[in-house]
């Protein structure tokens, strides 16, 4: 009868080296005032034995768990969507993370139920550090946390009174908007639509807003639909648009899957884009240049801001003072479709 081969213990490895096991504990666990010739005999006895630390037990040494979470308030069905955002920030977060050496763990909050288990886990000091993205309404989840002592960012700015504590990564919605909105106008379109995302999300928010300045000073009147990030969900908003005005000559669409949608409409209906109506999203996810025709659009940098928000998090949980908001620059993409 064969049997399991004893895993390698902190003793066995301090025999190999020659050291205590101490010693040996402290070169495991990172510290730097070994002198060099031991911690390479230590190391080198850790490969020839294949020794492997105790990482519950190392927890409890450096009261740290090499864990960070990303919680995304969305359903599971959502998040694997065909929405490209979420791809981007966790391929972002997982590749700080991995140069960083440490763990991520992925936790979806689409329930009371599910974000008191997020609560309990993190409070129960699992983790390191928390990343909020894709907050719907007023969350107090980040700001109970961040009271609590726990590092936390969130990716776009918190709504309600965790604004004011709780640091986060965004990019420039108003201004992209404007810029876009800006565009149409320059082109001579006179009734330009929007279809707004979801009006308890700050990128729907401030998407709105960034539409509405731009309109502010040109004496044409606003004509608002509201999506919710999703394809059925622009060419709905396309439908009504068409419905409240059958003369409007341009649409800003507030996310690239949306304006997908909406161009379904629009070509259901008989309209030629960019030539009765011009067509305008944001995001710029890879659907984009492959719509008929390929889309105009905001580019906003999503793998990005998942790299920055892991690394001020990882400032954050080091004990290091960060801004508030970080804010990254967004880019006007002009194709066909405008």
């Amino acid at each position: 009868m064969t049997t399991a081969r004893e895993r390698p213990t902190l003793e066995a490895v301090a025999r190999r080296a020659g050291v205590s096991r101490a010693t040996v504990s402290r070169v495991v666990n990172g510290s730097t005032t070994v002198a060099e010739p031991i911690q390479e005999a230590v190391r080198q006895a850790v490969r020839e034995l294949g020794y492997v630390p105790n990482l519950a037990a190392r927890s409890l040494v450096t009261q740290r768990t090499d864990s960070i979470a990303l919680v995304l308030p969305e359903s599971a069905t959502r998040v694997f969507s065909d929405d490209q955002f979420f791809p981007g920030i966790i391929r972002g977060v997982s590749q700080e993370l991995e140069a960083a050496d440490k763990q991520l763990v992925l936790m979806m909050a689409s329930s009371t139920a599910s974000q008191e288990r997020i609560e309990r886990y993190a409070t129960g000091r699992h983790v390191d550090g928390v990343m909020f993205a894709s907050m719907h309404g007023v969350d107090p989840l980040p700001g109970a946390l961040a009271r609590m002592g726990i590092p936390v960012i969130c990716n776009g700015r918190p709504l309600g009174r965790a604004a004011a504590s709780v640091p986060y990564v965004d990019v420039d919605h108003v201004g992209g908007v404007t810029t876009a909105v800006r565009h149409l106008l320059d082109s001579g379109r006179r009734r330009i639509a929007t279809i707004a995302g979801p009006q308890d999300m700050v990128g729907g928010i401030d998407r709105l807003t960034g539409y509405r300045n731009a309109l502010q000073d040109s004496g044409c009147r606003s004509i608002v639909a509201v999506g919710d990030f999703t394809r059925e969900s622009g060419a709905q908003a396309m439908r009504q648009l068409l419905n409240d005005d059958p003369h409007l000559d341009a649409v800003f669409v507030a996310s690239d899957l949306m304006a997908h949608g909406a161009l379904r409409t629009l070509r259901e209906a008989g309209r030629r884009v960019p030539d009765d109506v011009a067509v305008i999203g944001f995001d710029d996810i890879e659907i984009a240049r492959y719509t008929d025709p390929p889309l105009s659009t905001v580019r906003q940098p999503i793998h990005e801001m998942g790299r920055e928000m892991t690394r001020q998090l990882l400032r954050l949980a080091a004990g290091e003072e960060i801004e508030l908001a970080l804010i990254l620059p967004t880019e006007l993409i002009v194709r066909e479709s405008s």
